[in-house]
């Protein structure tokens, strides 16, 4: 629980930090921030450096980071790719945890969330995503809302909301959601200054334009399936709206014409998230969000081909859900992975547990042998055996 705290506090503070930009231009604005630039060790920037620093300390002994070499480099070369100016300043780490997020702090510490990279459909659109979260880094955002607010009513209820958010778990109740919302609501001018820096490093990098708009529709998407009880902790600081995803497919259409062919990336990023995708959909499926997962299941299989797994994960969702006709769906999903071949061995075992639900004995026995066939040293093999002892 501990480690899960500091996620959430160092979430929180990010949001913070980020939720009050300044239009380009404005008098008194900070400079964006140079190559290598720290600031003076005098100055309020430095002080509020130096406590993101203790957090990412933190954050580092976390438990919950990826640390698997290729797939860091990976997505070093991709931030890289969309600013390589600044790219070295910037130290990035993966997250474990199953729900969409990205975030930058103040001194150049970078967090993605695998929930994002499950939910990306190719390198274009993680790219935008990583574009729009470095504009508030390069903007310096962070500075001008620290000065705004750090003596006021609303820091201290700030401080407040993120110790209350800490103490309940991963993103609180509805209502503390709601609060963050309130708090944290960016101004149209502000997220237009991040949609606009973010789209123009992806297309600069020829990155696919119309993949911008699009990962932003397939998150609203989402997060309209689950209604409020599921509401996306992005949305609690990025609020998305069909303004936003229609002049994102505006600016799109205009530099698409610019030349005829630009990188989406799929193939290359599908198959650097292959060997976590298993896991990743796993905690996707039972973080509980039936909905959600199901418009995200669907969303990849039409966007990525038939695949055996995302059709077990699929029967996953209905069978954990459980509402009418689910065990009847479930089933239809676990042998449409059987008959494309190369399923988990798992989907054996869910087949069986739906088929005794139904009535269906010898069908459960057949798939729990089939289980224990492809998974000989399964660690639940004494239970499997009891079932099938006690049915067939």
């Amino acid at each position: 629980m501990k480690r899960v705290k500091i996620i959430v506090v160092f979430l929180l503070l990010c949001a913070f930090c980020l939720s009050c930009a300044t239009p380009r231009g404005t008098p008194g604005a900070p400079d964006d921030i140079h190559p290598s630039q720290r600031p003076d060790i005098s100055s309020d920037e430095a002080g509020l450096w130096m406590y993101m620093d203790r957090i990412e300390s933190r954050l580092k002994t976390s438990g919950r980071l990826v640390t698997d070499p290729a797939l860091n480099t990976y997505l070093r070369q991709i931030v890289c790719n969309i600013d390589p100016v600044r790219c070295q300043d910037i130290r990035i780490y993966i997250v474990d945890t199953p729900h969409f997020n990205a975030s930058m702090a103040p001194n150049g510490c970078m967090q993605v969330w695998t929930g994002l990279m499950l939910r990306a459909e190719n390198e274009a659109q993680l790219a935008y995503v990583l574009g729009h979260e470095m504009a508030h880094y390069v903007r310096r955002h962070t500075l001008q809302q620290w000065r705004t607010v750090r003596n006021t009513s609303s820091a201290l209820a700030f401080f407040s909301l993120a110790t209350a958010a800490a103490g309940v778990g991963f993103v609180g109740s509805v209502a503390q959601l709601a609060a963050l919302g309130a708090i944290f609501a960016y101004s149209r001018d502000q997220e237009r200054e991040a949609d606009e820096i973010g789209f123009e490093t992806m297309a600069k990098a020829d990155y696919e334009p119309v993949q911008a708009s699009q990962i932003w529709g397939d998150l609203l998407a989402e997060d309209e399936a689950g209604g409020k009880s599921a509401k996306s902790i992005f949305f609690a600081t990025h609020p998305t709206t069909t303004e936003r995803i229609a002049t994102l497919k505006t600016l799109a259409d205009k530099t698409a014409k610019e030349r005829r062919s630009w990188i989406a990336g799929q193939e290359t990023y599908l198959n650097a998230i292959k060997p976590f995708r298993k896991e990743w959909l796993n905690e996707e499926v039972h973080k509980g969000s039936y909905n959600c997962s199901m418009v995200l299941l669907n969303r990849l299989l039409k966007s990525q081909g038939d695949s055996a797994e995302l059709h077990f994960f699929l029967g996953e969702v209905y069978r954990l859900r459980g509402e009418k006709d689910d065990c009847e769906n479930a089933r239809a999903e676990y042998q449409k992975a059987l008959q494309l071949g190369n399923p988990p061995p798992e989907v054996y075992r869910s087949l069986g547990v739906v088929c005794l639900r139904m009535g269906k004995a010898k069908e459960a026995c057949d798939s729990f042998e089939g289980y224990l066939k492809m998974n000989p040293d399964a660690s639940d093999r004494q239970i499997i055996e009891s079932y099938i002892n006690r049915w067939r």
